[in-house]
């Protein structure tokens, strides 16, 4: 069992009363105005803008800073700004494999940033596509099992393109093609499933096992990440024992 995916999962989980929720909403805002800057602001013709806009749903963004985000992605109100998209990679304890996506109006101080909170937490930056390899891109939908088996699930998105199902434990993860995440957010609807969470995410195709001890520096060091302000997200390839999971 990924390790990440269950981390993922505990973070989104979290996510709704965490205390540092004016940052995450902040950085769903970003997403937003990038995708309508970039695909139009009809989320219809838009997918990367319906994940966005699905994704700061599900946290309890309120739908005016959405529909604001759109108007600005896409040019229609004044204030947007010109986000650039960064990648860096590296490394943590026990030589976990870092991808840290940013979006950022200065470049500099994104890696800068970065690089300082990667040192102080006992990472390292790694050259351009030395971690990337490590990872496929690919489409994940969390939804809870409330009640439902693993058939259940993979019977309401296998024609939409869902290429697994696996289980996390409390929620099953869906597993596609970046292409086909909208058609099984689709699909799921209509066989009345809300998903917890859906988006287009780097999934590690190895995972390195970590003791408790290492593995709590790797969460402090991811943690430490998503606090900068410049940085999206951050995947890893790590497998965590629950217990671990249980103290977070």
């Amino acid at each position: 069992m990924s390790g990440h995916s269950k981390w993922a999962t505990t973070k989104h989980k979290k996510a709704v009363i965490d205390a540092r929720r004016g940052k995450l909403f902040a950085k769903l805002i970003k997403n937003i105005e990038v995708a309508a800057r970039v695909g139009g602001a009809d989320p219809a013709g838009n997918p990367t803008l319906a994940d966005a806009i699905a994704k700061a749903r599900s946290q309890s963004v309120p739908n005016d800073n959405i529909e604001r985000a759109i108007r600005r992605g896409a040019g229609l109100e004044a204030g947007g700004t010109d986000w650039e998209p960064i990648t860096y990679e590296g490394y943590g304890p026990g030589g976990v494999a870092l991808l840290i996506e940013c979006l950022t109006d200065n470049r500099n101080r994104a890696a800068s940033e970065v690089r300082t909170t990667m040192t102080r937490n006992g990472g390292s930056m790694a050259d351009p596509g030395s971690v990337a390899y490590l990872f496929n891109r690919k489409g994940i939908v969390i939804v809870p099992k409330d009640g439902r088996s693993e058939d259940d699930v993979l019977a309401a998105v296998l024609d939409a393109g869902a290429e697994e199902v696996n289980d996390l434990g409390e929620s099953f993860e869906i597993v596609s093609e970046p292409s086909d995440l909208g058609a099984v957010r689709a699909a799921l609807s209509a066989a009345g499933i809300e998903p917890e969470s859906a988006e287009v995410a780097w999934q590690p195709t190895v995972n390195v096992p970590l003791d408790d001890d290492t593995a709590r520096k790797v969460l402090r060091l991811i943690e430490a990440l998503e606090d900068c302000d410049d940085v999206q997200a951050v995947w890893a390839n790590f497998d965590i024992s629950d217990s671990v999971l249980a103290e977070v």
